[in-house]
Parts: structure tokens; sequence; C-alpha cells
């Protein structure tokens, strides 16, 4: 009772007994680097903002003398930090794990290969239309990873798990 107390009082950071220090420290330290659900979208919000921003100064800079290898680090720099703010949402570990889950471990891989290949094609071959093509496969490479993944999976899991028997999903996804 007294754990629900100090609960909805707010004090979350104290054990049972009330003292910090009998708390374990995996515990500690969990409590210290827990995010709020508001503190996790303020996240999400300035590491998707930034991304945006550092992926459109990557565009404009394309037209200077040496905007080829602009363009190629601010855009990568972009694109990291705009897959990096999902991370707020759900922490890094779920959403690693989440991001090479088998219905989406080719998409990721696709959106990190071209990201590869924008740096390879602007920093070594210096071609860039390449690089202009490149830039644009990872939106398409996350598209897959958002519409496919989230979307059409979760419309065909229910038809997957009534018409199909259980040890063959995988066969039988290929005719869903």
């Amino acid at each position: 009772m007294d754990k629900l107390r100090r609960v909805l009082s707010g004090d979350e950071s104290v054990g049972s007994g009330g003292d910090v220090n009998e708390q374990g420290f995996a515990a500690q330290i969990w409590s210290a680097t827990s995010l709020n659900w508001s503190t996790r979208i303020q996240g999400f919000a300035v590491c998707f903002v930034l991304g945006f921003i550092f992926s459109m100064l990557g565009i404009v800079l394309i037209a200077l003398p040496k905007g080829l290898l602009l363009f190629a680090m601010f855009y990568t720099i972009g694109n990291l930090t705009s897959t990096a703010s999902t991370m707020f949402l759900m922490g890094p570990l779920r959403q690693i794990k989440k991001m090479f889950n088998e219905t989406r471990v080719l998409a990721t891989l696709g959106v990190f290969l071209f990201m590869i290949l924008t740096l390879v094609s602007a920093l070594w071959w210096k071609r860039a239309l390449l690089a202009v093509i490149f830039s644009i496969l990872p939106f398409l490479a996350f598209t897959w990873y958002a519409f496919i993944s989230y979307i059409v999976f979760t419309f065909i899991h229910p038809i997957r798990e009534r018409y199909c028997p259980q040890n063959h999903h995988v066969l039988c996804l290929n005719l869903i």
C-alpha cells in the first residue's frame, strides 16, 4: 500500500522501504534512464525535425562547388537522425529488435544499404546522379518498412492465423 501511495504521489524513485539503497542496482539505473511519455514525444519530435532540416540542407547545398560532398554528408546525417528519432518512442533496444524482425529486415537493410551507397557514390565515385538516386531509394525502402510491415501485416496476420495451419505460416503467407 505504501508503494502505491508513493507512486500516486509522484515519488517513484524510492524502493519499497522508502530508501534508495534498498533498490537493486539495475532498478536504480532503469529508473534513472527511463523517460516518461511526454519526454519521449519531445525527443522524437526534436530528432525528426533535426533530421528533416539536415536532409533539406543537404539538398540545398548540392548546388555549391563542393555541394556533392556536403549533400552526401548532411543528407545521410539527416536520415540517420530521423531514423534514430523512432527510438525515443519505444526505446532503442526494442526498436532495434523490431527493425530486424523477419518482416522488416529486408527494408531495414535496404535503408542502410542505400544510405551507404549515397555516401560511396558521392565521396568515392563522385557521381551526382547516382548519389541523388541512392538518396531517393531509402525513402522507398522506409515506405516499404512502414507500410508493408506495420499496415499490411496488421491485416494479413488475423487472416493467416484463421486460415493457415499452425506450422505453415510462411508458406501460407505467400498465398495470401
